[in-house]
């Protein structure tokens, strides 16, 4: 049966639910608050594009295999539209280490771990003029939803939006309403005003961003991957390189909230490069010779992950409307999942909306699907969250010693998961398949012949293992903070004083 779908935002949650929806034969219209897409290339997209909406559109971005999967099987003329305007494909050999190169064989499996990257403008500026192309779809920019139209009932039941445009503010009708507009969504907000219970978790991740982006001078080439991590956690400070497209890459710096001096001048250029310089793995990147810095840095915080509960003991909350992507679960993006979040929560909409035509079966469908699907991912990096948050506060505790079973647990992951997993290929495969949700993100670690081979690596003791570790990413705290010209004591004062979180 043919439905019209209205879809808060175009950005990436309000792409792909119209290339779920519309081949079902539904009118989907997608509002959107911003302008349209400039009309030139990824440049002119990186530079003028106004998405006051999206606010992490100009931080790094890496497409995890299980949306390029997603891509590759159902839309295989977007994958080839967006490495035309120069997407990459980093595949699974990349991320080999030099053990585990030596003995290398690929499988078949193995294309099934590539990762697609590049600026997020690029990237949403061909997805949404593919999206525009497909019959049923079309996008309507410079549309502002001001309300929810709510018809009151035992429970309540959304048929349209009020919408502000440049003809002035009007209704519009609909069968169904698909809330896209992500974190900084009111729809929800409305509905609770209109008296709609929906159960919510939230918590902070404790961390907040900032993005840079360079270019390749002409002639040179991206630095060779060495032993210096070009991704790393050094407990107050996260780092991570990420190749782009045409020429770009972007580096992205996460520091703990708790270390108030570093976040506070880390936004400023000189103070980023610098931080970038003192890494091993980062500073062959930001080499004046190799690379020059084409924006500002851009900060990003207010950080949280958020499950909602529209169905809540099997029960719909509200009729005719559906969260889709961050205005439903929001995680921290240090994980790189959002986007396929957002993907995979619009196919599990399509699924239930052709299975069941009753609207409160349908959404407790979708809300057991996302349950079943996305929990098991938001449950491990929300827990991730909480032990980073606890690390970075007893990191400035000079008097903090970890208990035996926290020594234990760490000695576990360092000497013997990660050693296990840069060591062993067959255990890197079936990790990275967690990582990329192709799977349940816990499960190889709970199957017998890999926590085997895990406890093997582990028993055979530092020294055998020696070659499997990382180098060191980075100086320790104290030394950074000296080098950067601040002081390494004001944030410890703070803590112990029970001034900061």
């Amino acid at each position: 049966m043919t439905q019209k779908v209205l879809v808060i935002g175009a950005g990436m949650a309000g792409l792909w639910t119209a290339l779920a929806l519309a081949p079902g034969g539904h009118e989907v219209v997608l509002l959107e608050r911003d302008p349209p897409s400039p009309p030139g290339g990824p440049d002119d997209a990186f530079e003028t594009w106004s998405r006051r909406g999206v606010g992490h559109l100009r931080h790094s971005h890496a497409f995890l295999a299980r949306l390029r999967l997603l891509i590759r099987d159902q839309h295989p003329r977007l994958l080839a539209e967006l490495l035309a305007a120069g997407c990459r494909d980093l595949g699974f050999e990349g991320g080999l280490s030099d053990i585990q190169k030596r003995t290398y064989v690929p499988l078949p499996v193995d294309s099934d771990l590539a990762v697609l990257t590049s600026r997020r403008t690029t990237f949403e500026l061909v997805m949404r003029r593919y999206v525009e192309r497909q019959a049923g779809v079309s996008i309507r920019s410079g549309v502002f939803v001001k309300d929810l139209r709510v018809m009151p009932g035992a429970v309540p039941t959304v048929t349209g939006v009020v919408i502000e445009d440049a003809d002035g503010r009007h209704e519009l009708s609909a069968d169904i309403v698909i809330d896209a507009g992500g974190r900084t969504s009111s729809a929800v907000e409305q509905l609770r005003e209109a008296g709609v219970a929906i159960a919510e978790e939230s918590e902070d991740c404790g961390i907040l961003y900032y993005t840079r982006h360079y270019r390749l001078n002409p002639g040179a080439s991206e630095p060779k991957r060495g032993k210096a991590p070009m991704t790393g956690d050094l407990e107050y400070l996260k780092f991570g390189v990420f190749p782009g497209d045409n020429g770009c890459f972007s580096i992205t710096l996460c520091v703990p909230e708790i270390e108030e001096e570093l976040r506070k001048t880390i936004v400023g250029p000189a103070v980023f490069d610098a931080l970038c310089t003192a890494l091993p793995g980062l500073a062959p990147w930001v080499d004046p010779a190799t690379s020059t810095a084409i924006s500002k840095v851009f900060g990003m915080g207010d950080l949280h992950s958020r499950w909602r509960d529209m169905a809540p003991g099997g029960k719909a909350a509200v009729l005719g409307f559906f969260p889709v992507g961050d205005s439903h679960v929001r995680t921290n993006p240090l994980y790189g999942r959002g986007c396929s979040f957002a993907a995979v929560s619009a196919h599990l909409l399509r699924d239930a909306l052709n299975l069941f035509s009753d609207p409160a079966a349908r959404l407790d469908a979708y809300q057991r699907r996302v349950e079943a699907e996305l929990r098991p991912f938001y449950s491990v990096m929300r827990d991730a969250d909480r032990s980073a948050i606890r690390r970075a506060r007893q990191a400035l505790n000079p008097s903090h010693r970890p208990s035996l079973k926290s020594r234990i647990a760490r000695r576990f992951i360092e000497d013997g998961v990660a050693v296990a997993v840069r060591s062993d290929i067959d255990l890197l495969r079936a990790a990275l398949r967690g990582f990329h949700m192709l799977e349940d993100p816990q499960a190889w670690l709970k199957r017998p012949a890999n926590i085997s081979k895990v406890l093997g690596y582990w028993a055979r003791g530092r020294k055998a293992n020696a070659a499997a570790y990382r180098p060191k990413g980075g100086p320790e705290r104290a030394d950074m903070l000296r080098g950067l010209g601040l002081s390494p004591e004001l944030d410890v004062e703070r803590v112990l004083a029970g001034r900061v979180r």
